[in-house]
């Protein structure tokens, strides 16, 4: 069985539990987003230039692009990578907010991914929560062994969002949890907010303390 990194004790989780941990996020943002207004689905997300309603439209298409469908759209986009992910986000929003919902309801229970490791749509469906939920002001209570996965994911690798550069020579400590990695000048806080500000959403900076914060604030819009 293939696993993943786990939380901050060098184990590594199944697959298997990682998309349970996929299915309960998918399935606790679409909840959160079934009790907004219809005029919040245009609020700008923490990813840039996507409102709620597209941000969710992405979570929908990388549940629903399996390996082959990728490549397909890789070689139609003649290798511009950010060109599929639009076209793939088109073909997801459907004709209005409440349709977008139920698109990615269906993919709760999806195990269809891209060529990435699993931890990694556990990363995405994380962080693009986040994207959507700070500036609609929800917050979500997080279990810490999913956050705490996640970050321990990102800490090490610049595969998919420039991660483990952007947090070198610096002291990561979670205050809700056990993450801890690195050395250097401190950033603690709440796990999740470490791992928006790792993926470069500097508004997470707010919410975090020590003396590396404003290092880390100076690195957000490092690609």
């Amino acid at each position: 069985m293939t696993t993943r990194p786990g939380p901050a004790t060098g184990r590594r989780l199944p697959d298997t539990t990682v998309w349970s941990m996929i299915r309960a996020e998918r399935a606790a943002l679409a909840d959160d987003l079934g009790e907004i207004g219809a005029e919040q689905w245009a609020t700008p997300s923490l990813c840039d230039g996507l409102s709620v309603r597209e941000v969710l439209a992405h979570l929908t298409a990388g549940a629903s692009l399996g390996t082959l469908r990728w490549l397909a759209g890789v070689l139609r986009c003649r290798f511009d990578f950010d060109r599929q992910v639009a076209m793939r986000l088109a073909e997801q929003l459907g004709p209005g907010p409440a349709d977008t919902l139920e698109r990615f309801r269906r993919t709760v229970p999806s195990t269809t991914k891209p060529p990435l490791p699993v931890i990694a749509m556990l990363g995405e469906t994380v962080v693009h929560g986040e994207d959507v939920r700070r500036p609609l002001g929800i917050r979500r209570a997080y279990p810490v062994e999913t956050v705490t996965a996640v970050a321990e994911y990102y800490r090490g690798t610049d595969l998919v969002v420039v991660a483990k550069g952007r947090v070198g020579g610096l002291r990561l400590v979670a205050d809700d949890g056990p993450f801890r990695a690195g050395d250097g000048p401190l950033v603690s806080g709440r796990t999740v907010a470490l791992v928006m500000a790792m993926t470069g959403r500097a508004a997470y900076c707010d919410d975090l303390d020590g003396d590396g914060v404003e290092v880390l604030r100076s690195r957000s819009g490092a690609r």
